[in-house]
């Protein structure tokens, strides 16, 4: 058998990944106060398990206002930065996995119940409900109350915000910060002309409506440790006519490019009700492609990759550098241990795990640590 593409080493910056799978992040809404509980060093401890290249945080607020709901995480003070520290340093004894975390601010999106209660949003004044604030004063639903148009001094404080996140990720020890610009939580919002309406220098033209989203990248950037890497996540279509296209998602992509950014993550949608998604097996990877077409860093696909030769394909046909999982990995966590028996390849493994390897991948497993 030919040797894997999905199983080879990628250097991004000066961390080198094992291989091309990385977990994707997942919010679990299992936070308290902004604080990761043992459910999060459950759930991430398996996944450090699990034979990918790397080990991505949730969306991680950076602000308690800027959290998606009550229950997600934060890394905004010492006590949401001790919690995560604690949850890193019980992984980190026992894989040698890298972590990232996802540093968001949610935006209009800001303030809604747990998926599972229903997922709407929680109006100011209420219970686990706060006021939030976006580019423009336009709710993202119509049963929603509108959020506060931000002004220059809030827009600093949120730049503020995400650098002393940055820092605090770097005190953590973490491999890799992911910008969320996706999914139509705050930098999405004022990427897309369906949610900013500004008409200053935060709106309008592309340039303008990217300049905020830049001004974070390199606040982060600036307050992130030079030789650790900083990546950021996109979507690269509104899937709504007027919105956010792929080909600004070109643009933005070598803005990012320009400004250091060392991965560009090619997700879509989140921004408007009224998104129409082609849902099927790998339905992003053409927005991946077309944003590799025009960077040189690497690019990650993510979106229904569920099957072992599907990720070897995207890889070898050079739609992505990376491919990501979600909730491919909630279903299987040890998703790519099966890729690798699958492909003829070879995945890290804990010493604990040895001696459950098939008799027919006798060279499936080498020990993690």
């Amino acid at each position: 058998m030919p040797q894997s593409q999905l199983f080879t080493p990628l250097q991004v910056r000066k961390l080198t990944l094992d291989n091309r799978i990385v977990i994707a992040p997942m919010c679990q809404y299992s936070a308290v106060d902004g604080c990761m509980t043992d459910w999060h060093q459950m759930y991430l401890g398996q996944l450090a398990q699990s034979g990918a290249a790397l080990l991505t945080i949730e969306a991680t607020a950076v602000l308690p206002e800027g959290r998606i709901s009550y229950g997600d995480v934060g890394l905004y003070d010492d006590a949401t930065q001790t919690a995560m520290g604690r949850v890193i340093d019980s992984i980190r004894h026992w894989s040698a996995m890298p972590i990232a975390v996802q540093l968001n601010h949610a935006g209009r999106k800001a303030s809604t119940q747990k998926p599972w209660d229903g997922g709407g949003q929680i109006a100011p004044g209420q219970p686990g409900g706060w006021p939030t604030i976006a580019p423009s004063a336009v709710a993202f639903h119509d049963n929603y109350v509108a959020p506060a148009a931000l002004d220059h001094a809030g827009l600093r404080r949120i730049r503020d915000g995400f650098a002393a996140a940055a820092r605090r990720a770097a005190d953590l020890g973490i491999d890799v910060i992911q910008i969320h610009a996706a999914h139509g939580y705050l930098l999405h919002q004022f990427l897309s002309p369906l949610a900013n309406l500004r008409t200053d220098e935060y709106g309008g033209s592309l340039d303008n409506r990217a300049r905020f989203p830049l001004e974070v990248f390199d606040a982060v950037r600036a307050a992130f440790p030079p030789d650790r890497a900083v990546s950021v996540r996109i979507s690269a279509t509104d899937w709504v006519p007027g919105g956010f296209t792929v080909e600004e998602a070109q643009a933005v992509s070598k803005m990012f490019e320009d400004h250091g950014a060392d991965a560009i993550h090619v997700s879509s949608g989140g921004l408007h009700r009224d998104q129409d998604i082609p849902v099927g097996p790998g339905y992003q990877v053409p927005l991946a492609r077309a944003i590799k077409n025009v960077v040189q860093i690497p690019v990650v696909a993510v979106g229904l990759i569920t099957e072992p030769l599907h990720a070897e394909a995207i890889i070898a046909n050079g739609d992505a550098d990376l491919v990501a999982l979600a909730r491919t990995i909630l279903y299987d966590p040890r998703w790519p241990w099966h890729a690798a028996a699958a492909l003829g390849a070879q995945v890290p493994a804990a010493s604990q795990y040895l001696r459950c390897q098939p008799s027919q991948y006798k060279q499936l497993f080498r020990s993690d640590r």
